[in-house]
C-alpha cells in the first residue's frame, strides 16, 4: 500500500529520458567517488575531529562554531564533507525517483534502492569513525564502505544504460568472466592492504596532544610492500585477463573499458611509487584516494560489460508477393 502510495506521487514527476537517468547515474558515482576524496582531506589536513561530536558538530549545535581548541580550517574541512552528505543523498534519491517514474525493470530498480541504503550506512560508519576517535579499523571500513558504493553504483550505471526489453548476451566464456571476478576480488586486497598502510602511516586525521590517535602498530614498510605485491597481482590479472579476451574475440565496449583500466592502474601505481619516495605528500594521498575510486568504477564497468543485455532484433517482414 505504501508503495503504491509512493507510485502515484513519483507518477507526477515529468518522465525523465534514457538520457537523463545516465546523467544522474553517474553523478551518483560521482559523488560516491568524490565523499570518500573529501575524506582523505580531511584526514590529511588533521580535521578529522574538526566536528568532535556527531551528528552534531559540537554539542548542541550541528554547524562549526568559535571555538579556540578547534582551528576555524579544521572546522570548516571537516563540516564541508559532512556537507557533501547532503549531495550525495540527494543523486541516490534522483536516481531512485528517475527509474522509478520510468517503470524500469526490477533489477535496475535494486540497483538504485542500494545508493540511498548504502549512505545511510556509510552516514553511520562516520559517526562511529568520530565517536570514536577516529580509530584505524574505523577510519578503514569507512573508506573500504565507500569503495564499495562506488562498485555498486558502476553496475547500476551499465544496468540502467542496458535496455528493458533486451536479451541477455555474454560478451565473453565463462573463466573468463570468473577472472574478472577474481581480479575484483585482488583489488579488494589491494584496498584493504592500502588502509592498513594509511592506518600506520603519518597520517592520523588529527594531531591532539591531548588525546593522539591510536595508529596501527604495524611496520610501514612491510605494510607498503604487501599493498604493492597485491597490486602487482591484480594487474597480472588484467594483463592476463586482456590476453583472453582478445583471443577470443572482443567487443569494442568491452576493449575501451579494459584499455581504460589498465590506463588507470598503471597511472594510481605511479602515485603510489611517488608517495612512497616522497614521504607520502598530503595532496597525493588524496589523489590516490580518488584514483582508488576510479579503478574500482572501471573494474565494476568492465565486469558489467562481459554479460549485458542488448536490444532485441528488428523482425523482418517479409515483402508481400508481387502480382505475376
Amino acid at each position: 500500500m505504501l508503495y503504491r502510495a509512493f507510485l502515484r506521487l513519483v507518477d507526477r514527476l515529468p518522465l525523465p529520458s534514457r538520457r537523463t537517468q545516465l546523467l544522474i547515474a553517474l553523478a551518483v558515482i560521482a559523488s560516491q567517488a568524490g565523499i570518500a576524496v573529501t575524506g582523505a582531506i580531511v584526514r590529511v589536513t588533521a580535521s578529522g575531529l574538526g566536528c568532535p561530536t556527531w551528528p552534531q558538530c559540537f554539542p548542541g549545535s550541528f554547524t562549526p562554531i568559535g571555538v579556540s581548541e578547534v582551528a576555524v580550517l579544521h572546522q570548516a574541512v571537516e563540516f564541508g564533507n559532512r556537507m557533501l552528505t547532503f549531495v550525495v543523498t540527494l543523486c541516490a534519491a534522483f536516481i531512485v525517483l528517475a527509474v522509478t517514474r520510468a517503470r524500469r525493470r526490477r533489477e535496475v530498480l535494486i540497483y538504485a534502492w542500494l545508493m540511498p541504503a548504502g549512505t545511510v550506512l556509510q552516514a553511520g560508519i562516520g559517526g562511529i569513525t568520530v565517536l570514536s576517535g577516529l580509530l584505524w579499523w574505523t577510519v578503514a571500513l569507512h573508506l573500504l564502505a565507500s569503495m564499495l558504493m562506488v562498485w555498486v553504483a558502476a553496475v547500476m550505471y551499465a544496468k540502467v544504460a542496458s535496455p528493458d526489453d533486451g536479451v541477455d548476451t555474454v560478451r565473453a566464456p565463462a573463466p573468463l568472466r570468473w577472472l574478472t571476478v577474481l581480479s575484483g576480488v585482488a583489488l579488494a586486497g589491494v584496498l584493504i592492504a592500502g588502509t592498513l598502510v594509511t592506518a600506520a602511516g603519518p597520517h592520523a586525521g588529527d594531531k591532539s596532544i591531548e588525546r593522539p590517535v591510536a595508529r596501527l602498530e604495524v611496520e610501514i614498510v612491510t605494510l607498503v610492500h604487501l599493498h604493492s605485491q597485491l597490486l602487482v597481482g591484480y594487474l597480472a590479472l588484467l594483463v592476463g585477463l586482456a590476453f583472453g579476451l582478445f583471443a577470443t574475440g572482443i567487443t569494442e565496449p568491452v576493449r575501451n573499458r579494459l584499455f581504460v583500466l589498465l590506463g588507470l592502474v598503471l597511472a594510481q601505481s605511479l602515485v603510489g611509487i611517488v608517495q612512497y619516495f616522497t614521504d607520502v605528500p598530503a595532496a597525493l594521498v588524496a589523489i590516490h584516494v580518488g584514483g582508488a575510486a576510479l579503478c574500482t568504477a572501471a573494474t565494476a564497468a568492465l565486469w558489467a560489460s562481459l554479460r549485458s543485455r542488448e536490444p532485441l532484433p528488428a523482425e523482418v517482414v517479409e515483402p508481400s508477393a508481387q502480382p505475376a
